[in-house]
């Protein structure tokens, strides 16, 4: 696991293009993916133009996406998310209560459960929209800083390697 992360950092860290392009790519990856759950795995079908329409690399795009599935972030994260979105945008029913999803209401063609339920999943799709937005932007930094760092070591090995000879 460790041997597997390790070896996508540096083909993120080796990948042509700049430290903007990478960072970039790799923060929309990272960002996207604490979407993919509260949109059932959709975000996927403008992934790849999310990133070419930003100018990212999308090698560092999906190295990004991989990294946000084994922090198992989008998951731990979902609890607050929803409540960030009611926050943000409280919706109740008609009765000043919320909705709670039953299924004897739903054969009686009472669907005010069916209307909670999706309103719980527009809460937390708006909750990770701001997770993803966050932390997409400290990757983006944290990035640039490890891109520019290894930068600077390669040039330093690498000067210290022809003034040998």
């Amino acid at each position: 696991m460790i041997r597997v992360f390790k070896l996508n950092f540096i083909k993120l860290l080796r990948s042509p293009g700049g430290a903007k392009k990478v960072s970039l790519g790799f923060a929309i990856g990272f960002g996207l993916e604490m979407l993919v759950i509260s949109t059932a795995s959709l975000i996927y079908i403008l992934f790849i133009p999310i990133v070419t329409l930003s100018r990212g690399s999308l090698p560092a795009a999906i190295i990004g996406n991989v990294v946000g599935k084994l922090t198992f972030l989008p998951v731990l994260l979902l609890p607050f998310a929803r409540k960030i979105g009611h926050w943000i945008y409280p919706m109740t029913d008609k009765s000043g209560g919320e909705a709670h999803f039953n299924l004897k209401q739903l054969l009686h063609f009472d669907f005010h459960g069916l209307i909670g339920v999706l309103h719980g999943g527009i809460h937390i799709l708006i909750g990770m929209s701001i997770f993803g937005l966050i932390l997409g932007l400290i990757s983006y930094f944290i990035v640039h800083y490890f891109y520019e760092k290894q930068k600077m070591y390669r040039l330093k090995k690498r000067q210290k390697l022809y003034s040998c000879i």
